[in-house]
């Protein structure tokens, strides 16, 4: 385990900054994972932490050390990727043992670093099998299994459920929460996928366009964002936000609202259904969406904008109905004209 710590880091491609001055502590033993959109340069900074991609400027240390002219394989750092890169020729076992062949390891104890590593995923039947014998989950526990032999001070993670099934997606994120109990290893994942962010995180680093715009619990992101970008992006479905400069759909009435708002957020799961007399917004039924469990209800207001409400699953509304909704004060996040929380 080490811990990890990122000071002023930037990255340019020629004449263009795609990482803008990040500062980050990462503690010993933690699950860190960076969120955001596609192409906001988190898996660019996973990969500068590797050593895989040159800093601009900035300092990167890893266990106390500083690691900016130490090449990636001396870096102790481990990294699973989203492709797998196994040795298509090479078995299982031979995969897992690649690097510890190199780095001329002795056969015992290669034989028991592959043994326990495979054992704590449950892929030592898999030994003699060949990648292409291979479902995508047993793939990536296979490349997990190599990471996990080199007993690295940093296990770093580039989105490596993107190529799963929805099923195999979860089973491996469970996986990976375990392995890292087990492990009780420094982790850092790289995700666009909120919800395993939200699952599996100590803290969520949640990144956009090269800059960091919050860190936090997941229970702090959910409860506390600190912007729209980050209330919108954490929770799903997203955070509807309403103009609070059209008011034809909303009843303000007993609203303690601050002078400087400009947007109220409101998450989908703390709209209910409402009488005509308590009714805080009035809207069309758009679309229905039955999951089972509850419903997502699409409603367009009055002021043409749409908000999502989660629903109980027995809610009696029809697509084309007029409703009355309310939310729960308790809960709701207000915003200024350019974005910034007012909570």
């Amino acid at each position: 385990m080490a811990n990890v710590t990122l000071k002023n880091i930037r990255k340019n491609y020629d004449k263009t900054e795609v990482i803008h001055g990040v500062d980050l502590d990462i503690n010993s033993g933690e699950f860190m994972v960076f969120v955001g959109p596609s192409g906001c340069g988190k898996s660019t900074l996973l990969r500068m932490i590797a050593g895989l991609e040159d800093i601009t400027e900035g300092e990167i240390s890893i266990g106390g050390e500083i690691v900016n002219k130490i090449i990636a394989a001396e870096r102790g750092v481990a990294m699973v990727f989203q492709s797998y890169a196994l040795y298509p020729h090479m078995t299982v076992f031979d995969n897992m043992a690649f690097a510890l062949k190199q780095a001329k390891t002795p056969v015992d104890e290669i034989q028991r670093r592959v043994t326990e590593a495979a054992k704590i995923l449950q892929i030592e039947n898999l030994f003699e099998r060949l990648p292409k014998q291979l479902s995508g989950g047993q793939r990536q526990r296979v490349a997990i299994g190599r990471a996990i032999v080199r007993d690295p001070k940093v296990f770093l993670f580039d989105e490596p459920l993107s190529n799963l099934d929805a099923a195999l997606r979860v089973q491996t994120r469970i996986e990976i929460a375990k392995l890292h109990n087990q492990l009780t290893a420094t982790m850092i994942y790289v995700t666009h996928d909120q919800v395993e962010a939200m699952t599996l995180a100590d803290r969520i680093v949640v990144i956009n366009q090269g800059i960091i715009e919050q860190v936090g619990t997941p229970v702090e992101l959910y409860n506390s964002p600190k912007n729209q970008f980050v209330a919108e992006f954490i929770g799903s479905p997203k955070m509807n936000m309403i103009n609070l400069q059209d008011k034809r759909s909303l009843n303000l009435k007993n609203l303690n609202l601050p002078s400087e708002a400009s947007k109220i957020g409101i998450r989908p799961e703390h709209i209910n259904l409402a009488n005509h007399e308590s009714h805080k917004l009035r809207g069309t039924v758009r679309h229905i969406e039955n999951l089972g469990e509850h419903l997502l209800c699409y409603v367009n207001l009055e002021m043409n904008s749409e908000i999502t409400a989660k629903l109980d699953v027995n809610s009696d509304i029809r697509v084309n109905e007029i409703i009355n909704l309310k939310w729960h004060q308790d809960h709701q996040h207000f915003f200024d004209s350019m974005g910034f929380s007012l909570n």
